[in-house]
């Protein structure tokens, strides 16, 4: 038998408010957990034909909520497997280094959820469960985006992901990218603009003017800098090193630049003129006090820079 909803009600004093501030509240969850179970259809009010969906609707004293039956984000877990081998690049104690393929999410948003980084580790170190952020994201240290291949970081000890996260949060790891981003970069440069999310589904980030930046609660500064490592006709690899953390830095900053990454569908052109199939992103080296990591260039990073290195065919 499945467990009943819960049932919540809305007092004089949440008149006017937000359903997803109320429900955050009430529940102990984050906003972005409440979003996903008013994404689901997990929230309703008592006798109403549908699921409340519209996370800013006002909230009115005296009626109820309902909550459907869900699991504490904590006390979620990842169902171990990943369906393919994934490819260890370095390992130390309590932790390790994993080789990310493009297209595969770091871990699940749910526990049904399959095929990600985290279902693949959690395979290997079931003692994982609970480590760090724990539920769903058990032992994630940092994170890449989904197209974004290359060496990331994991722990499947608690003393190791406290050791690796206050590394991070300390600036002591070394994290460097190769890019191929579109247009020619001749030139070595640094950036750093502040950087706040736009939306959250699908995710954008956008770049702050100065006195945005000065004023906004979310913003965050975002440095990197950069060496061109190959020229082509439309086209520049780069070695891209982010001193911060932020989501889609590397991406918002060079299509600031502009000089967006090739094959990117969200900060990029519509039509890409170096033909990738997804953004050409890639983490190629890791390294702090403990260890270190590097990831080779993937195939389809490696076939892009051949195909733009070979000579333009005949009319």
């Amino acid at each position: 038998m499945s467990a009943p909803p819960r049932r919540l009600r809305v007092e004089d004093s949440d008149a006017g408010r937000r359903l997803d501030v109320f429900l955050a509240e009430r529940l102990e969850l984050s906003r972005a957990q409440v979003r996903r179970l008013l994404a689901r259809g997990a929230v309703r009010r008592p006798g109403s034909p549908g699921p409340l969906r519209a996370k800013g609707e006002p909230l009115a004293p005296g009626t109820w909520i309902e909550v459907e039956a869900f699991a504490r984000p904590d006390e979620a877990r990842p169902r171990p497997g990943a369906g393919r081998p994934l490819a260890i690049l370095a390992e130390g104690d309590g932790w390790l280094a994993v080789d990310k393929p493009a297209g595969m999410p770091v871990h699940p948003l749910s526990e049904e959820e399959t095929g990600t980084l985290l279902n693949a580790l959690i395979e290997r170190h079931p003692e994982a469960h609970g480590v760090g952020e724990g539920g769903l994201r058990s032992g994630v240290v940092h994170r890449l985006d989904v197209e974004t291949s290359g060496a990331l970081l994991w722990a499947w000890r608690q003393d190791a992901w406290q050791r690796l996260r206050a590394a991070f949060r300390e600036r002591r790891v070394e994290k460097v990218y190769r890019a191929v981003a579109l247009g020619r970069l001749t030139e070595s440069g640094e950036l750093s603009v502040p950087l706040a999310l736009a939306r959250h589904r699908p995710a954008r980030v956008r770049v702050l003017a100065p006195e945005e930046g000065a004023r906004s609660r979310g913003a965050r500064p975002c440095d990197l800098r950069w060496r061109p490592l190959a020229l082509y006709a439309g086209a520049t690899l780069l070695e891209v090193r982010p001193r911060t953390g932020f989501l889609h830095q590397i991406r918002v900053s060079l299509a600031h630049l502009g000089h967006p990454v090739a094959g990117d569908r969200v900060y990029g052109p519509a039509s890409d003129p170096t033909g990738a199939r997804r953004q050409m992103l890639h983490a190629a080296r890791v390294a702090w006090s403990e260890g270190e990591a590097e990831s080779p260039d993937p195939e389809d990073f490696a076939d892009l820079l051949r195909s733009l290195a070979a000579p333009p065919s005949a009319p």
